[in-house]
């Protein structure tokens, strides 16, 4: 019964630790100030099969955190909408990175890379 009870303490705290780092992730938040000015970042040469994500500022312990830029294997139906910073009201808006659909039918198919889609083009 004793390990019971002190099993059910531990991954009721670990649960509780979890939580906010996963809320982070999913919620959009802002600011009354800009990130500061990106800095100079040298894109290296193309790699068949990945995308250069650009760095970007992030928000760690109420600060700015530069995240340099880095590849990503490239997924087919998708394009790669990468982290933005917002300003809208006054505010600054962070918009987390991710990958979005291509045709925004939410069913990566054939019809991603169409001719007629202006993205591609």
């Amino acid at each position: 019964m004793r390990k019971l009870i002190l099993g059910s303490l531990v991954a009721a705290t670990l649960a509780g630790i979890s939580i906010p780092a996963a809320a982070r992730t999913n919620v959009d938040f802002s600011l009354h100030f800009a990130p500061p000015v990106a800095p100079v970042e040298y894109v290296p040469a193309p790699r068949r099969g990945y995308i250069w994500v650009p760095g970007f500022w992030d928000w760690r312990g109420h600060r700015h955190h530069w995240v340099r830029g880095h590849w990503k294997r490239h997924r087919p139906g998708y394009y790669y909408e990468p982290v933005r910073w917002v300003h809208r009201g006054g505010r600054y808006y962070y918009r987390p990175a991710g990958w979005r659909d291509a045709d925004r039918d939410g069913v990566p198919n054939r019809y991603d890379r169409a001719p007629l889609d202006p993205r591609w083009r």
